[in-house]
């Protein structure tokens, strides 16, 4: 007799009950048997959501490491106060400045840069108006000497 598509679900469902119950029952044995090896906790705390078991530290573990952790930060904040005690009497060098014939000559120089960059626009142009127009045509590409020398190697 076929089944139908009604039928499996509710197969499904006491199928997953029968296997929730073995699995009860396996961890009820495994429970008996850890207590039996000496004593052990039967229960593990859950999992944080990494995935991971989270340690736990006692509180004079934690005691310890905040004192470390404020003895560290007032060594920090006592070398932090020295240096900015010493900047201030360290003279700070005046800022550059630029005379007006230095300026000058810059002015000078980026002018005749221009003046030749101009030049040679000029130059390059006159040739380009005075030359046909050639038509482009499709040809092969050139084949590459290098592929041919590594495809067949000399043979010694």
């Amino acid at each position: 007799m076929p089944r139908t598509p009604k039928e499996d679900p509710e197969i499904l469902r006491a199928a997953l009950v029968g296997l929730q119950h073995s699995l009860s029952m396996i961890d009820q044995r495994i429970a008996d048997l850890r207590s039996q090896l000496g004593g052990r906790r039967t229960s593990h705390p859950a999992p944080a959501a990494s995935g991971e078991v989270k340690r736990v530290l006692s509180p004079a573990a934690r005691r310890r490491i905040a004192l470390a952790q404020k003895k560290r930060w007032a060594a920090f904040k006592a070398g932090r106060s020295k240096t900015a005690q010493a900047k201030p009497a360290a003279a700070k060098a005046p800022k550059r400045a630029l005379s007006a014939e230095g300026r000058a000559r810059i002015v000078a120089a980026t002018k005749k840069r221009w003046a030749a960059f101009r030049k040679a626009q000029k130059t390059a142009k006159v040739p380009a108006k005075t030359a046909k127009k050639s038509v482009a045509r499709k040809s092969a590409p050139p084949a590459e000497p290098a592929a041919a020398a590594t495809a067949a190697p000399a043979a010694e």
